[in-house]
This record gives structure tokens, C-alpha cells and sequence, in this order.
């Protein structure tokens, strides 16, 4: 019996990494965090639940972490809801004399997860592999949520930042 070991190109093995096997649900809440992580529980068959690990994004503006809600069926179907914005403090870079010389000011800005959509507030990442899920049930479930003011599908295939999805 022979070994055969097969060798991929480097366009090969790209297209395999940049395979697409989630769906994602961009949602528009004034809920925190938790609280809808509890209403999307009680509204879907899932039980999302505090990842032990946050998404670290750092770019030009700073450093901050997003929190994740996690949840793994049986199915193996990988749940996550991340917040999209969070905020990041920022040192004031002013030369003070006088009066406000040793006052040490710090202003906020947001960084996003995914900058293409600056407005929404939430992703749903549902990893499916290749079962078969249906999205539309699940954004008409979300919508039912009180302070849920818009949910829907989002193309993964437009977003250019994609790369922050890969948790």
C-alpha cells in the first residue's frame, strides 16, 4: 500500500481558507449585550452564553476587545453574537499651557468589528458547515424581540474586512 501526499497550490489552499461557511444577521438594537443574548434564548432554540474569549481589534484609532455570546449545538452548528462598535479612549495629543497644563484629557471613538456597517449594533455569526439553516425563521424570531428595530441577512461575500469574522 502506497502514501500519497497531495500538494495544493497557493491558489488552492486560498480558496479553501476564504471558503464561506457562515451565514451572518446584522442586527439593530439599543439592548445591551446580555439582555438580548437572553432574548434571543428565549426566542430561538439556542442557549448563548458569555464566551470566555473576546475579538481583539486593534487599527489606527487604538486597541479595544468585543464580547462574544456563544453556543455550539448538537449539530455543530456555532452560534455567536458580537457587538459590532465599542468604544476606545484616546489621550488628547495637546500641548496645555497655563491654567489646563497638567489636565490629562481623554476622548472616546468607536471601532467596529465590520466598518461597512457602521449602524448596526450586533451580528448573529452562525458557522453552518453544511447544514442547511434557515435565516429568514430565525431574523423573523429576532424581529418579535421588544427594542429590536431591524434585523437582517448580510452578503459575507461584499464585506471587505471579513477577516474579523474569523473566530
Amino acid at each position: 500500500m502506497a502514501i500519497v501526499h497531495k500538494l495544493f497550490s497557493d491558489e488552492e489552499e486560498k480558496k479553501a481558507y476564504e471558503k464561506i461557511d457562515y451565514q451572518l444577521i446584522a442586527i439593530h438594537s439599543t439592548l445591551e449585550d446580555y439582555r438580548l443574548a437572553y432574548y434571543i434564548n428565549q426566542n430561538l432554540p439556542i442557549n448563548l452564553q458569555k464566551g470566555n474569549y473576546n475579538i481583539q481589534i486593534s487599527n489606527k484609532e487604538g486597541e479595544t476587545q468585543f464580547t462574544r455570546f456563544v453556543f455550539e449545538d448538537s449539530k455543530d452548528i456555532a452560534w455567536n453574537l458580537v457587538q459590532n462598535q465599542n468604544d476606545v479612549f484616546v489621550p488628547s495629543q495637546n500641548s496645555n499651557q497655563g491654567l489646563f497644563a497638567e489636565s490629562n484629557n481623554k476622548f472616546s471613538t468607536k471601532i467596529y468589528l465590520i466598518p461597512e456597517f457602521k449602524k448596526v449594533d450586533y451580528f448573529l455569526k452562525i458557522g453552518n458547515g453544511d447544514v442547511k439553516i434557515d435565516v429568514s425563521s430565525i431574523t423573523n424570531c429576532i424581529k418579535k424581540i421588544d427594542r429590536v428595530s431591524t434585523v437582517y441577512n448580510v452578503e459575507v461575500e461584499k464585506i471587505k474586512s471579513k477577516n474579523n469574522l474569523i473566530f
